[in-house]
């Protein structure tokens, strides 16, 4: 400490001259006011986010809408998760959160569109996912090590839209954002071996050969097979002895 000190009494008095302005000191580089602006467009962002996120997970329909609407939900609990961390390093910064829904839209960098199909949701998300990765990263420029705080929020931030951002585009591989409909199968379905008109092809489309070989008939138990040989065996001796007395009665 006494490397970055030269008057600790100076420093406590200039802390006590402006103590109501909380976590913010002389030694904040940056315009507070500007700082606490930029960070309610952010605010603003992040729940019209979770508004939209939370429409689609309402929304979402059809073979993959059950999958998708669990993305949808996860995705808008962590959105609700970053606007609990801005307003609160707003009010750090001796701000006020702007929660008034009547400027969401005109603050917020992200559009609110419902979308009519589970392909235009999945779309939707992606692209204000993208926008809002383009828009933090300049906030994060913007910050530099002038606020690393702040910028050390938005960063935490950013990299979690980047996750958002991924599973969607994945999402997109299911369902065609053109067409609505499916685009090939499920990454969890064996690509090795896919059903076509009811016969299984292999990965260069040649037909697979059926097993010719026969699993062997299943049987109730051994006690069956055992009693089975018996009574045959039995047929066959009575048999024997018959013919031997056949031949035994008739002359030569």
């Amino acid at each position: 400490m006494p490397h970055f000190v030269d008057d600790v009494e100076e420093i406590r008095r200039r802390a006590a001259q402006k103590i109501e302005d909380g976590a913010v000191t002389d030694t904040y580089k940056l315009d507070k006011e500007k700082t606490v602006e930029i960070l309610n467009e952010a605010l603003a962002t992040e729940i019209v986010c979770v508004l939209r996120y939370m429409h689609h997970y309402f929304m979402a329909t059809g073979v993959h809408g059950k999958a998708v609407s669990e993305e949808f939900k996860e995705h808008a609990d962590e959105e609700r998760e970053h606007a609990d961390m801005i307003a609160e390093r707003i009010q750090q910064l001796g701000g006020k959160p702007d929660f008034n829904p009547k400027t969401l839209l005109q603050r917020s960098v992200s559009h609110y569109v419902e979308g009519e199909t589970l392909a235009d949701m999945i779309k939707e998300d992606l692209i204000a996912e993208r926008v809002v990765i383009d828009v933090y990263q300049r906030m994060i420029e913007y910050f530099g090590e002038k606020d690393p705080t702040t910028r050390r929020m938005i960063e935490e931030i950013k990299a979690k839209e980047e996750e958002h951002a991924s599973d969607l585009s994945d999402l997109m591989f299911i369902v065609n954002p053109e067409t609505g409909e499916d685009e090939g199968e499920d990454p969890g379905v064996d690509p090795l071996h896919k059903e076509r008109g009811g016969k299984s092809e292999s990965k260069d489309n040649k037909p697979v050969k059926e097993d010719t070989k026969k699993a062997p008939e299943p049987f109730s138990g051994r006690g069956t097979v055992v009693e089975s040989a018996a009574i045959s065996g039995t047929a066959a001796n009575r048999s024997a002895k018959a013919n031997n007395k056949n031949r035994k009665g008739k002359v030569a």
